[in-house]
């Protein structure tokens, strides 16, 4: 990477960001303050962390801005507490790899994984756009070289020749992890996500493709593995959470249609149209915030198309979907499917099932793209962790899913052929 004065210039004085989770996030580079007041990094405030879940865990509002600062923070731990002066790393990439931990979920839209499932957005895609295109972002990391905003985003897409700065950021113990880990559960209330950071950083070590963790860490990466395992299942895939993002889904599936087919809004959903397109430049793309998707939320409540303003009404006011477990037969799906249709119930949109799984740990095998977890052995061996620890042996490669049926159970309850409502009733019931 091409140094430049501006590259390692220092601040005048250290900033701080008083932080839950790390407690001071400390700030001593230029480079980094300046790319903290660009608006691209700003919007990040404007787009919560856990999309649907504060509809489950009330406080779960924390936004992307926090969890990107946090994410730097550690990377920043990383190389000033446990790398530098070490053969394995050199300095020169401190630059690139604390921009790109900054900068590593730039592109995430509004309620993120809804918004990229409906719209076929790519936040990744998005983040390498935003840091190579006409933006404040760019104008900033331009500064360095101008060729670094297009390492920045080699990195995010994993495509950059130094594995190491990779490896920080994405992977099976990365700064990303840690952050959001510690961070999620603290917001949601739980505590199945902690676990003992200071010591994994402590005993992180640099090596020429990866990070390595000294062998007598290995029980912090136990603890850290299945607090992972805990937050998906207890957390991320929590079924009433889920059901929001069922809705906020539905919802903008419903818009998109409603537009293709003609609809007149009773208000025009300008900011939307260039997504209904599939035609947004990165400005119209990073315009686009939650605020404004709730406020055509609420504004659709009163449009005259019955499944839109149902759907929006529900969302806005919390009025869930039921949900049960299924075994994932496509034959329950079948009948049940046409029972809705037979009883007014338009299935498209009131009707859905939902699979969820989890890969708590893999290793490097056929088939596997994810890197392992190598151990540093006192001998200078490296090991992988699932060949070392009877715990992380034990659920290592073992993919968990869980289905559940959502469904409106007041309208189940209103429909006025009984033969057809019992029927309905009936096949739920046997899945319970």
């Amino acid at each position: 990477m091409t140094q430049s004065t501006y590259a390692f210039k220092q601040l005048p004085e250290e900033k701080v960001f008083k932080d839950p989770i790390h407690r001071y996030i400390h700030v001593k580079d230029q480079l980094i303050w300046d790319l903290i007041k660009t608006k691209e990094f700003q919007r990040l405030r404007r787009i919560k962390q856990l999309g649907t879940l504060y509809l489950s865990f009330h406080t779960a509002e924390h936004s992307r801005f926090g969890h990107s600062l946090g994410v730097y923070e550690i990377v920043r731990r990383m190389i000033d507490e446990s790398f530098f002066g070490r053969e394995a790393w050199d300095n020169a990439d401190r630059p690139l790899a604390l921009c790109a931990a900054l900068l590593h979920d730039l592109g995430h839209g509004p309620f993120s994984h809804s918004f990229e499932k409906i719209f076929g957005t790519d936040h990744e895609a998005f983040t390498q756009a935003i840091i190579t295109g006409d933006t404040e972002v760019n104008e900033v990391l331009s500064r360095v070289d101008a060729d670094f905003p297009q390492e920045v985003a080699d990195v995010i897409n994993k495509t950059h020749d130094n594995k190491l700065v990779i490896s920080m950021i994405s992977s099976q113990i990365d700064a990303d992890r840690m952050d959001y880990l510690q961070r999620d559960a603290y917001f949601t209330g739980v505590s199945y996500g902690q676990f003992d950071m200071e010591r994994i950083l402590r005993l992180m070590r640099p090596s020429k493709d990866e990070v390595l963790i000294k062998e007598s860490g290995m029980h912090a990466v136990e603890s850290f593995i299945m607090s992972r395992y805990q937050m998906y299942w207890q957390i991320y895939f929590h079924p009433v959470s889920r059901g929001g993002e069922v809705l906020l889904n539905n919802c903008l599936r419903r818009a998109k249609q409603l537009y293709d087919e003609g609809y007149q809004f009773t208000m025009t959903p300008t900011d939307f149209i260039p997504f209904f397109k599939n035609e947004m430049t990165i400005q119209e793309y990073v315009d686009l915030d939650e605020a404004v998707v709730v406020y055509y939320l609420k504004k659709w409540i009163h449009e005259s198309d019955p499944i839109l303003s149902d759907l929006s009404r529900r969302f806005i006011n919390r009025d869930l979907f039921k949900y049960m477990p299924f075994d994932g037969s496509i034959i329950t799906i079948t009948e049940l499917t046409d029972l809705f249709i037979q009883g007014g119930i338009d299935p498209n949109y009131y009707f859905v099932s939902e699979s969820f799984s989890d890969l708590p740990y893999d290793y490097d095998r056929p088939g596997s793209n994810r890197q392992p977890i190598h151990l540093l052995r006192r001998n200078g061996k490296i090991r992988e962790i699932s060949s070392q620890s009877l715990v992380i042996s034990s659920i290592t490669g073992i993919n968990r899913e869980d289905y559940k049926l959502y469904y409106p159970k007041e309208l189940i309850a209103n429909i006025e052929d009984d033969e057809v409502r019992n029927a309905i009733i009936g096949l739920l019931n046997e899945l319970n």
